[in-house]
C-alpha cells in the first residue's frame, strides 16, 4: 500500500494498487524473455518517450501482468509507436479515445485472452492486468496526463484497464481479422476507439435485417466520422457469433456486409446543422444527400466475439485520424 501511495503521488500509477517493480521482480520478468532490456522498441508521444523493453517490463510488474505477455506487448506498442496510428493526437486529444487492442491467435489461451462472453469487461481473465500493462506505458512512457499533457474533457474507464479482447475464430464465419490484414496466426491490432457502444436487436431473423439495424444505430451526428476536423475514420463493429452466422448464411461476400452496414450509417444531411453540412460538402464528403461515418466501405472493421445469447452487436466509434495497425506477436523462447 505504501508503494501504490507514492507512485500515485509521484505520477506513476493509476490510483489501483500496484506490485512494487523490485530490481528482483523485473530481473525474472525478463529472464522469461528473450529481448536486450535496453532494446528500443518504439518512442511513444506526446513525451517521447523512448519505449525500451525493461520499461515494459517495470510497468508490467506493476500491473501484474505475467511475463510470457511481454511479446504481445512488445507488439501492440509497436503498432501503437507507427506514425500512421497518430498516438500523439490520440494522447493530447479532448477526445476520450483510447488503443483497443484485438488479438488473434492460439496466443489467446495461452494468455488467457477472452473472446467470449464478457470478452470486453467483467469476465474473469488474467488479460486484465495486460491491459492495465499497456495503460501504464502510456501514462509512463507516453507522458499522457490529464489537464497536463492530455486536454480529454471526460477520459474514459478504458484508460484504466484498456480494451483487449480476442477474436472468437472458431466460430466467425470469416478469416482471422488479422489474417484479413496479412498477418497470420498470433497477432495483435490496434484502433483507436473512443469507447464501446452497444446495439440491440430483438426483431431480426435474417443477416440484411441485422445489419441495417448496426449501420443505422451507427450513425449519428455528434460521433467523431461526421465531423469535418477528420479527414477519415474507421468503424470497427463486434458481431456476436450467433449474429454471425446468420448475416454469413444470407450475405456471404464480407465486402457487401461492410457495404451494408456503411449504407446504412448514412444519416440525411439536412439532420447536420448548418455549418457543419457546409463544411462537409467542401470535402466532398455528403453523397447524394447523405453523410456516412467512413469515406468508404472498407474502412467498417468487422470482427467475431462475444457472447452466445445474440440480441446484440457493440459498435466502437473511431477517433478519426488513427489508422489501425496489426503486428505479429514473435514468441519468446519458453513458447518454442
Amino acid at each position: 500500500m505504501a508503494f501504490t501511495e507514492e507512485a500515485t503521488a509521484r505520477g506513476w500509477g493509476d490510483g489501483l494498487p500496484l506490485i512494487p517493480p523490485t530490481e528482483a521482480r523485473v530481473r525474472q520478468f525478463l529472464s522469461k524473455n528473450n529481448r536486450y532490456a535496453d532494446e528500443v522498441i518504439c518512442t511513444l508521444p506526446p513525451a517521447d518517450g523512448e519505449c525500451t523493453v525493461e520499461k515494459i517490463a517495470i510497468n508490467a510488474v506493476m500491473a501484474g501482468a505475467s511475463a510470457e505477455s511481454l511479446p504481445l506487448l512488445i507488439a501492440a506498442l509497436e503498432a501503437m509507436g507507427d506514425p500512421d496510428f497518430e498516438l500523439f493526437g490520440l494522447n493530447t486529444t479532448t477526445a476520450p479515445v483510447l488503443p483497443l487492442t484485438v488479438v488473434n491467435g492460439p496466443v489467446r489461451e495461452r494468455l488467457d485472452i477472452p473472446y467470449r462472453h464478457g470478452c470486453l469487461g467483467g469476465a474473469r481473465t488474467q488479460a486484465v492486468a495486460i491491459g492495465r500493462a499497456l495503460r501504464l506505458v502510456i501514462r509512463n512512457v507516453a507522458g499522457q496526463e490529464a489537464n497536463v499533457t492530455s486536454q480529454t474533457t471526460f477520459g474514459s474507464p478504458g484508460r484504466i484497464g484498456g480494451i483487449l479482447f480476442g477474436e472468437w475464430e472458431e466460430r466467425s464465419p470469416w478469416a482471422p481479422f488479422a489474417e484479413r490484414r496479412g498477418v497470420q496466426g498470433d497477432a495483435v491490432s490496434v484502433y483507436g476507439t473512443m469507447g464501446t457502444m452497444n446495439i440491440i436487436d430483438t426483431t431480426s431473423t435474417r443477416g440484411p435485417e441485422f445489419l441495417e439495424m448496426i449501420g443505422k444505430s451507427l450513425g449519428y451526428p455528434g460521433a467523431n466520422g461526421y465531423s469535418p476536423a477528420m479527414p477519415f475514420a474507421e468503424m470497427m463493429v463486434a458481431i456476436n457469433p450467433v449474429w454471425a452466422e446468420i448475416i454469413h448464411r444470407d450475405v456471404p461476400s464480407l465486402e457487401d456486409v461492410q457495404e451494408i452496414i456503411w449504407t446504412n450509417t448514412g444519416i440525411d444531411a439536412d439532420r447536420l446543422l448548418p455549418k457543419h453540412r457546409e463544411q462537409l460538402e467542401a470535402q466532398d464528403r455528403i453523397i447524394g444527400g447523405r453523410a456516412y461515418v467512413s469515406v468508404e466501405p472498407k474502412d467498417v472493421l468487422i470482427v467475431c466475439c462475444g457472447g452466445t445469447g445474440g440480441l446484440h452487436a457493440t459498435g466502437f466509434h473511431s477517433f478519426g485520424s488513427c489508422i489501425t495497425q496489426t503486428r505479429a506477436i514473435v514468441p519468446g523462447p519458453q513458447e518454442g
